[in-house]
């Protein structure tokens, strides 16, 4: 099933020359595959995030209570 969105597109690609037509569509590939990536990363974060804000917690209560370490970028 195809949404009307893309039936204009294809009808609008067909007007192009073949090779307009394959630059074209590499180009929707790529970016088609950058938008999936960013969903990915997206439910990842959404995932973690309250992880996240834990740690984030805890580090700052640690400072506050004098239990933090300066890193040692030499150690790493």
């Amino acid at each position: 099933m195809s949404s009307p969105q893309i039936t204009t597109l294809v009808k609008i690609m067909e007007t192009l020359p073949d090779s307009l037509q394959e630059k074209v569509t590499e180009h929707l590939r790529e970016y088609i595959y950058d938008l999936q990536d960013d969903i990915k990363w997206s439910k990842s974060f959404e995932k973690t995030q309250s992880k996240l804000v834990m740690a984030a917690r805890r580090a700052k209560q640690e400072i506050s209570e004098g239990k933090a370490v300066a890193l040692d970028y030499e150690q790493l």
